[in-house]
This record gives structure tokens, C-alpha cells and sequence, in this order.
């Protein structure tokens, strides 16, 4: 049915969202009424939404979200390529 795939869809950006602003305030309610057509394209576009905060999961725990400098907000470990060269380049020092 169309409306649970909008309550769906609404549930899902929710979590998203919140995600990346914890503690944004009180929860609003919000009623739509929409044709089935206009619903599905509304289905299709929250699902498309890519925040501009969302910068990926940590690939070192795999838990963490990244915050703007890529470096993951739970282990504090830098993501990616970048925190690789990283952590190889710290090794070494440390090993001399």
C-alpha cells in the first residue's frame, strides 16, 4: 500500500537524519496528503536524499558515523585511504 511505503520511507529518512543531529529537539508530526503517483515520487526522493553531513560509516569499527574531517566519531580512527596512510606512518614511527 502507497501510505506504508510513505510511513516507511519517513521512518527510514528519520533515523538518517537524527543520526547526524542527536538531540535536535522534540519529534513534530507532520500529515501529508498526496495523489498515489505524487506519494511514490515522495517515496523515491526521501530515499535519494543524501545529507551533506553524511559522511559514511567507519570502516574500523564499523559502527562510528565520520564527522567533516572523515575521522569516525566513536574510535576516533581517521576513515579510508587517508587514515590507512595514517596509522601505516604511525607504526612506523613508533617501531623506531
Amino acid at each position: 500500500m502507497v501510505s506504508d511505503d510513505v510511513r516507511l520511507a519517513l521512518d527510514e529518512f528519520t533515523a538518517r537524519i537524527d543520526a547526524l543531529a542527536p538531540g535536535s529537539g522534540t519529534p513534530v508530526t507532520v500529515t501529508v496528503t498526496a495523489s498515489p503517483a505524487a506519494a511514490r515520487a515522495l517515496v523515491e526522493a526521501l530515499r535519494a536524499y543524501h545529507d551533506p553531513r553524511d559522511h559514511g560509516q567507519c570502516d574500523q569499527c564499523g559502527t562510528g558515523l565520520l564527522d567533516e574531517t572523515f575521522t569516525c566519531r566513536s574510535c576516533a580512527q581517521p576513515a579510508g585511504f587517508f587514515g590507512e596512510l595514517v596509522r601505516e606512518r604511525l607504526a612506523r614511527h613508533r617501531a623506531d
